[in-house]
């Protein structure tokens, strides 16, 4: 028996601007099994990132239902899904999301210390290192390169041991070399600990190291499949 941990139902998303509401998602389903890859595609302004949004807790859905990591996200409130993403969801962004007067070890350390572990510093020192970073823990964002700071925001993310890593273009503002690095990190943390791992990617090839590869247009799924032999 495989056991969900995203599960959307009929979703919509609808912003508020000058001209009026503006449909974002228009009823999408998705159910994601516990271990998975999946990668989102499809052109800007397709709903990827709108979609991952939703799936951290950062974007509230309109209308429709959002289960995810067993939790009814629309009948959550703003605390309690700061209290999930802290337990349960890492998340990588493209433009880092570090911050700028705290060091690498600060930065991986804050959302330990938002969740009360004690011992937050020590793990924060573990995950640098994981990452290859361990001569840099006193270095802040400005002093270190791209690739070294998305390394770091990428130990932030593993940082609480999560159960669904979601990352947001995580290579788009790194260079070839750099950014292949950093998928061979995000492939290879998201094995050893057996999480979920839900990408959002221009790029084709890195979606097709993916187990699944989710098609976006307009605001809705139009292509769900296997990406390569399970």
């Amino acid at each position: 028996m495989t056991t969900s941990i995203i599960s959307l139902k009929d979703v919509h998303l609808s912003l508020d601007s000058r001209a009026g509401p503006v449909s974002i998602l228009n009823g999408v389903a998705l159910e994601v099994e516990a271990g998975q890859s999946v990668a989102i595609v499809g052109p800007s302004g397709s709903g990827k990132t709108s979609l991952l949004m939703i799936l951290a807790g950062l974007e509230r859905a309109t209308s429709g239902e959002v289960r995810v990591a067993g939790r009814d996200f629309q009948a959550l409130g703003e605390d309690q899904l700061a209290r999930v993403r802290g337990e349960s969801i890492g998340i990588v962004f493209q433009s880092f999301h570090l911050v700028p007067t705290m060091t690498a070890l600060e930065n991986v350390a804050l959302p330990l210390e938002f969740s009360g572990r004690a011992n937050a510093e020590t793990i924060a020192r573990t995950r640098l290192d994981e990452v290859g970073l361990a001569h840099r823990l006193d270095h802040y964002p400005a002093q270190l390169s791209g690739g070294e700071q998305q390394r770091v925001a990428l130990a932030r993310a593993l940082s609480i041991e999560p159960k669904l890593l979601l990352a947001d273009e995580p290579t788009g503002n790194l260079d070839g070399r750099t950014g292949r690095g950093v998928v061979d990190l995000l492939f290879g943390m998201k094995k050893t600990r057996e999480a979920t791992l839900v990408l959002v990617t221009h790029d084709e090839r890195l979606a097709a190291e993916c187990d699944r590869v989710i098609r976006m247009a307009d605001g809705r799924i139009i292509d769900d499949k296997r990406a390569k032999a399970a």
